[in-house]
């Protein structure tokens, strides 16, 4: 798949831009019902452009054509991932406070590239909302688990966009994705709510932080283009697209947490036309020369340290304590448990037998597997030890969908280190 950019717009009528670009085609495929079989995209409202499937070949002489800017290959670009907004000044709760003055976003429409939106979340509901902007002329594109009415007055639009480059790259999670608006990852999601979820109270991980979410504009509205796919990514040529009918269906900002580099033009002609692109800086640091989409027409936005914990104690046998961080919400252990070493291959929940019966099974395994507490559980297990290199990101790696029966905790090299030193 080639990105083909032809630069500014020569006129406004979208449908005469998207026949010129299938002349351009026809002018090199050698015919008009080659060129309809060969394009994927046509980008008609914010500039002028098309993704199709070309040769390397093809894709030269195209190159060489005078209207033409330049020719690229498409690319598959990866997705990014408390306080934030009261830290920024944002207190919902201050009568005079700046989001009161900005009346908490409405009237604004929130234009979200991500992985998908799940609709039922409270983030997303309705209530005390009326009719979308008049500006918006947007749709909701429906598909498998995703009806017309899961678009309302909060999420007022979805699309969806997928091509030959990611399906070949989701091969077997074809079998889970929807093709429709439906997020299966989850990121989008939760992207979506952090920029303008509803304010939702008594909210909680696995019964853990108890309090309010909300996002930055609570009271704004949301349409979420999916570009992203489980194990696919996101394709450079799909989110083009999605800014392009952004553009159309009349979004007054867009909020993308994808990677980059995303050094294409196409975003400066969304931002000329007066809608602002808000990305996210990446995952990586804290080293420098790691920053991802740095065009300076973009407002890049970096996360902080998260000033939040989850603290457990271990307690060893010799009485020497440490702290960790787990997702466990139960009662501190009456008595001692022995502990039990596993490492390496051994360290799955593949491997796991009726050996750690009321035991501590101490994990030396190469990856986190949260997966592995389930199983010690099921054998009778009291709990598991998991050391990793860094405990910081426990809690963006953990896929944790339903409380753990047994205390999971991850510890530090150096606790590691000491444990290691008791049981031996």
């Amino acid at each position: 798949l080639y990105i083909v950019y032809l630069g500014e717009r020569k006129h406004d009528d979208a449908d005469l831009i998207t026949d010129s670009h299938h002349e351009m085609l026809a002018s090199v495929l050698g015919s008009k019902e080659e060129a309809l079989d060969s394009i994927v995209y046509s980008y008609r409202y914010s500039f002028s452009g098309f993704a199709a499937r070309l040769t390397k070949a093809q894709a030269s002489k195209i190159r060489g054509l005078p209207d033409v800017v330049s020719v690229r290959e498409n690319q598959i670009h990866r997705m990014h991932t408390s306080r934030s907004w009261d830290f920024l000044g944002m207190d919902y709760r201050q009568p005079n406070g700046l989001l009161a003055k900005a009346k908490y976003g409405e009237g604004i429409i929130i234009g979200v590239i991500d992985t998908g939106i799940t609709p039922e979340s409270a983030m997303f509901a309705d209530d005390g909302y009326g009719p979308p902007p008049s500006k918006w002329k947007g749709i909701c594109q429906v598909g498998p688990s995703f009806e017309a009415k899961s678009c309302n007055r909060k999420l007022i639009g979805a699309r969806w966009y997928i091509d030959d480059d990611v399906l070949g790259a989701m091969g077997k999670n074809q079998e889970k994705e929807f093709l429709s608006p439906r997020d299966v990852e989850g990121h989008g999601t939760h992207t979506a709510s952090t920029a303008g979820g509803n304010i939702v109270h008594n909210a909680s991980v696995l019964g853990l932080a108890a309090g309010t979410v909300r996002g930055g504009a609570p009271r704004a509205r949301l349409a979420m283009y999916k570009t992203c796919w489980s194990g696919g990514g996101c394709s450079q040529a799909g989110q083009l697209k999605a800014m392009d009918d952004a553009v159309h269906d009349g979004v007054d900002v867009l909020s993308i947490s994808i990677g980059g580099p995303f050094d294409d033009p196409g975003t400066l002609h969304v931002v000329a036309k007066g809608i602002p692109i808000v990305y996210s800086a990446g995952n990586e640091g804290p080293v420098a020369q790691t920053v991802e989409n740095i065009s300076p027409w973009l407002l890049t936005v970096a996360a902080t340290t998260m000033d939040r914990s989850f603290s457990v104690v271990i307690t060893l046998g010799n009485n020497e304590k440490f702290v960790a961080q787990s997702f466990v919400d139960m009662d501190t252990a009456s008595q001692f448990s022995e502990i039990l070493l596993y490492q390496d291959e051994e360290c799955s929940s593949d491997n796991v037998n009726s050996t750690v019966n009321g035991k501590i099974v101490f994990c030396f395994g190469k990856s986190l597997d949260s997966g592995i507490s389930f199983a010690v559980a099921a054998k009778g297990g009291s709990g598991v030890i998991l050391p990793l290199v860094n405990t910081d990101t426990f809690l963006q790696d953990s896929a944790i969908e339903t409380p753990f029966d047994i205390p999971f905790v991850p510890v530090d090299s150096e606790i590691a280190k000491r444990i290691v030193q008791y049981i031996r």
